[in-house]
């Protein structure tokens, strides 16, 4: 089991420093296992949280709804949007009346895509962690919030 003193070689001035500490290099340490899970399907793993809102939505969506669900608010929310669209894995449609607004929505291709992903998707990285253990982590996280 990992300890982030000695991960980091450093001491801490109080608890709660150690903490905040721990939650950002342990947020890195789950991003990088995150990027190297979706690289071999040539999507990041915001973009993929981008095809779960789509999925769940069960129709066309506003570009604007799918930023305010992202769980990583991306300021290239749009640009990762391109590349969706340029590997056809989401539809875009203007609004007729407005054409400023876009209506996303998830591909056929985007959908087989998640289904692939959803067969090979572990959460192994929290084995260390029993169901109760992994609640009261939760309940920690939002209490922080």
């Amino acid at each position: 089991m990992g300890d982030i003193a000695k991960d980091i070689q450093s001491r801490f001035k109080s608890n709660k420093v150690k903490a905040l500490i721990n939650i950002k290099y342990t947020a890195n340490w789950i991003t990088s296992k995150e990027n190297a899970f979706f690289k071999p399907y040539g999507i990041s793993p915001q973009q993929y949280n981008i095809l779960r809102i789509l999925r769940g939505a069960e129709k066309a969506i506003k570009v604007q709804v799918i930023k305010d669900r992202m769980i990583e608010r991306a300021p290239n929310a749009t640009r990762l949007m391109d590349k969706l669209f340029d590997k056809g894995l989401i539809h875009r449609e203007r609004y007729k009346i407005d054409r400023r607004v876009v209506y996303i929505s998830i591909s056929e291709k985007g959908l087989q895509l998640l289904q692939t992903i959803d067969a090979s998707f572990t959460l192994d990285y929290l084995d260390n962690l029993t169901e109760e253990e992994a609640l009261q982590l939760s309940d920690l996280l939002d209490k922080i919030r």
